[in-house]
């Protein structure tokens, strides 16, 4: 289908919208797919992003997904973001939970069919609960139970689900002190009956200190038995003193059963599980019966003891019953499984293996709980815990963070070594390429989340069920609208849909395939793991140890440093990849947390790459950039991620206090007025105009559009527009201020967002000044000596980055249609000049040796700077000029 079919029944753009002519034929079916290109055993219930061309779609219209067979399913919808004229942008739909999902859906319009068991949300004085079906949560408005209670078929099968953490006085051998959440405020998002959200804020508290804010979620999905959770939680203690030892999910489960009908699950490797029961009745001297066994192994309740040799009946109690079971992941390499009998008793090796999917579950024939982390392995140190299951209470709990790991270890990596002062820092990141600064390497004020799944069982689940269970947790299926169409809205900036036409393009295309491909394989081939790591990729490589310069200042972990987040997500829009969508998944949520701070003095910045990911003292809005964030919002509607880039809208008011540049040297610093800053126009403005766009498009609130204009009509006004790098910056209006009348480059300006968030903004709003000074920044950026001589009084200096910038010169060959600079930026991009370079064929290499750790894969010269700028100009020069493409000659 094409655009114009999509724009059929729309008949006005600004001011008030016009929606008279809209018929539910003029908008045409919107296919969705499951990123895995195959329909789920199990889906837990869906949430998927839909956009819409401008003019199209009534931001309240009726909209339904239906199968192949066009039949409404059951679904929600709701608007998450509308275009200036009011019409709808973009669309989140829900889907209940099932094993029956159409391998191919459609969004159209009409009124959905009614869930079969739908989701109801009833508020009390004190509680809110939830009911889905039987199942029916009792979700607290203050105390320290999250949940209160869950019921299933009529049975209390969970009493309290609390938070648990430690926190130790010392790395080693430090006292420890236990500490519990407690609810501070309750929000219910969403009623159903396809899906309801709840939101609970509070801290952790203990021995009179209340520390560790937290924001967890409960997500109900129609047809389900289970909630999802999202646990959101802030490192803001002082890294000196405290080493957070624990930081879990607990759940209570009333145990009713005999010793013989109590189960326990735990989840090995690849849909496998550990399956026990708390007193075996398998592998006695005396053989109790095959339907005693077999009963015990699957789960359910025992035939009568009447029908049991009185040699094994009469001699129960004199089995031990195992009350402890534990399974600890403490790399993402192996896991082990012991038991016990009870507190004070020795534990027992039970077995081990490789990645657990980390599910545990603890119950009787009359119901239990199962609960599961995602990322287990993937985030060590982890741990499943099953305490009590002999007694009248058991508990089931998932530790984010190990109780039996060594505490978490958040001090400085380094010593100060002399350098306490500018100069000598400013020497060091000549050396290490690290910015460090005593004290500024804080971990206080950074986050982590995680997504785990509740289920309230009625009964004990097949082994066939839990495997199911874990393996969904842990790879979540996803719907995403097909590229065509998501394309075919016009949204998130200059890209296109993969182009094989010709052998140049083909060879470019093989290249983003590959070079995506490349670093999705590195994290496991690499390790990239670990509760802070996970999600992050390094900076550069170490060609004479084989090795990512893990240990070598600001060559190490990444940190989102020029802008691999969006080159990710820019993929998986061309390709719909559900590999690439996975990582780049995992990339968002590490680098919206714990490269950002949420509080304190640094609230709202990032921090810039380093050995640690808060170890370099350079505190800036590129890194936190909600740029980096906007497609997997849309994409999935995820409500954290749209806090993340709603707490980003006043970061710009951080740096009155953090002075970016207060280290440049021989920097001449003009002192400037209360409230007046020096912003750069990209790695700053653009970064948080990024949030401003976002909020605007999410409320149609005017403050943000307002502002946004206010700051590109005032740098529309300088003498040099763009050209002029940064000027003084007024916070309380959002205005540039000053003559803008010299002209300084930096090669950094528009790496980090500005090119991709810029087209949004001139797409959207028209302010002539500012789209001349971009227009003339794309322009000049990479012009040649001659060119720049002739035009300015003023000398040239070198460039940086030419061939991650040809994409600003295509960018103004686009909006000016002169084919001369569509041919100049794909000459640009060709030379591979401070850059990546076109490579003729594969370039990865597979190398083996006994100096090396293990067999490994390289790219040559390759870097995570050159890797995400060189897929960003491959993508959208393919999308912006095309045809130049074909008087180019490429790399041999």
């Amino acid at each position: 289908m094409g655009g114009a079919s999509l724009l059929a029944g729309a008949v006005g753009f600004g001011g008030a919208p016009a929606f008279a002519a809209q018929r539910a034929r003029s908008i045409p079916a919107t296919p969705v797919r499951w990123i895995d290109d195959a329909a789920p055993a199990l889906s837990p219930g869906q949430t998927f992003g839909v956009p819409w061309p401008r003019g199209v779609l009534a931001a309240k219209g009726p909209l339904s997904v239906t199968g192949a067979d066009g039949v409404a399913l059951p679904s929600q919808h709701w608007t998450i973001a509308t275009w200036p004229d009011g019409s709808a942008k973009w669309t989140a739909h829900a889907l209940p939970a099932g094993t029956d999902m159409p391998a191919t859906l459609a969004v159209i319009p009409g009124r959905p069919a009614a869930p079969q068991e739908p989701v109801t949300v009833r508020e009390a004085a004190d509680r809110i609960e939830i009911a889905v079906g039987s199942s029916i949560w009792r979700i607290g408005k203050s105390g320290q139970a999250l949940i209160q209670s869950a019921d299933s078929d009529g049975r209390r099968v969970m009493d309290a689900f609390e938070l648990v953490a430690s926190v130790d006085s010392a790395p080693e051998k430090g006292t420890r002190t236990e500490f519990i959440g407690r609810i501070d405020k309750a929000t219910v998002e969403q009623t159903g009956p396809v899906r309801a959200v709840v939101k609970l804020e509070g801290m952790h508290e203990g021995a009179g200190r209340r520390w560790l804010p937290f924001v967890v979620r409960f997500y109900a999905y129609a047809d389900s038995r289970h909630l999802r959770i999202v646990h959101s939680f802030i490192f803001d203690g002082d890294a000196k003193k405290d080493f957070l030892s624990g930081l879990g999910l607990r759940a209570t489960v009333p145990m009713a059963a005999p010793f013989h009908d109590r189960h326990v699950r735990l989840a090995t490797a690849d849909g496998h599980l550990f399956v026990e029961a708390v007193r075996p009745l398998t592998g006695l001297r005396r053989d109790p019966g095959k339907p005693f066994r077999d009963a015990q192994i699957a789960g359910r309740a025992i035939p009568p003891l009447e029908g049991m040799p009185k040699s094994v009946s009469s001699l129960l109690d004199r089995i031990p019953s195992w009350s402890d079971f534990t399974l600890e992941q403490p790399t993402a390499d192996g896991f082990a499984i012991r038991k016990r009998t009870k507190a004070g008793q020795a534990w027992i090796d039970a077995t081990s293996g490789t990645r657990s999917l980390g599910l545990g579950y603890v119950g009787q024939p009359t119901g239990g709980v199962a609960l599961a982390t995602r990322y287990f392995w993937e985030r060590h140190p982890a741990q499943i815990d099953v305490r009590g299951a002999a007694e009248d209470k058991a508990s089931l709990t998932a530790w984010l963070w190990s109780p039996d790991a060594p505490a978490m270890d958040m001090r400085s990596y380094r010593d100060v070594d002399g350098m306490e002062e500018y100069d000598a820092q400013n020497e060091g990141l000549a050396i290490t390429y690290e910015d460090y600064e005593p004290g500024w390497d804080d971990a206080s004020g950074i986050a982590r989340t995680n997504e785990l799944t509740l289920w309230a069982c009625p009964a004990t689940p097949t082994a066939e069920a839990l495997s199911a269970m874990a393996k969904t947790n842990a790879v979540p299926p996803q719907l995403m609208v097909t590229p065509e169409r998501i394309h075919e809205a016009g949204v998130l900036g200059p890209w296109g849909l993969p182009d094989r036409s010709t052998p140049m393009k083909a060879r470019i295309e093989a290249q983003i395939t590959n070079l995506a491909d490349f670093y999705a394989d590195e994290v496991d081939r690499r390790g990239w793991y670990g509760f802070w790591h996970h999600g992050d990729v390094m900076h550069t490589y170490d060609r004479d140890r084989h090795q990512w310069r893990y240990d070598i200042g600001g060559f190490a972990w990444d940190n989102s440093e020029l802008s691999p987040d969006l080159w990710l997500w820019y993929t998986v829009l061309r390709s719909g990849s559900g590999k690439i969508f996975r990582f780049a998944e995992a990339m968002t949520r590490h680098t919206g947390e714990v490269d950002v701070y949420h509080l304190g003095r640094f609230a709202g910045l990032g921090t810039r790459h380093g050995v640690q990911h808060w170890s370099d003292s350079s505190k800036q809005p590129r890194v936190s950039n909600a740029a980096y964030r906007r497609i997997f919002y849309y994409l999935t509607a995820d409500e954290r991620v749209g806090d993340l880039m709603r707490a980003l809208l006043t970061s710009d008011q951080t740096l009155e206090h953090v002075e970016i540049g207060r280290k440049v040297p021989g920097a001449k610093r003009t002192p400037l007025p209360k409230g007046v800053i020096d912003f750069s126009f990209g790695t700053m403005w653009c970064s948080v105009a990024a949030a401003w766009l976002t909020e605007w498009e999410r409320t149609g609130s005017k403050l943000w559009r307002d502002r946004l204009v206010a700051g590109m009509d005032s740098i529309g006004r300088l003498k040099y527009g763009w050209l002029a790098g940064s000027a003084p910056y007024d916070l309380k209006s959002g205005r540039f201020m000053g003559p803008g009348d010299t002209i300084s480059l930096s090669h950094l300006n528009a790496v980090f967002g500005a090119v991709e968030i810029n087209a949004e903004l001139l797409d959207l709003l028209d302010v002539p000044r500012y789209r001349t000074a971009w227009l003339d920044y794309c322009r000049w950026f990479n012009a040649d000596k001659a060119s720049w001589e002739a035009k300015f009084q003023m000398p040239f200096k070198s460039r940086n980055l030419k061939e991650g910038h040809s994409r600003l010169t295509a960018y103004v060959a686009k909006e000016t249609g002169e084919a001369t600079l569509g041919t100049r930026a794909w000459a640009e991009f060709m030379s591979g000049e401070a850059g990546l370079g076109l490579s003729d064929g594969d370039p990865r290499v597979t190398i083996d040796a006994p100096g090396l750790i293990r067999p490994l894969v390289e790219w040559p010269d390759v870097s995570t700077n050159a890797a995400a700028q060189w897929g960003l100009a491959a993508i959208e020069n393919l999308a912006l000029v095309p045809d130049a493409l074909a008087s180019v000659q490429g790399p041999k």
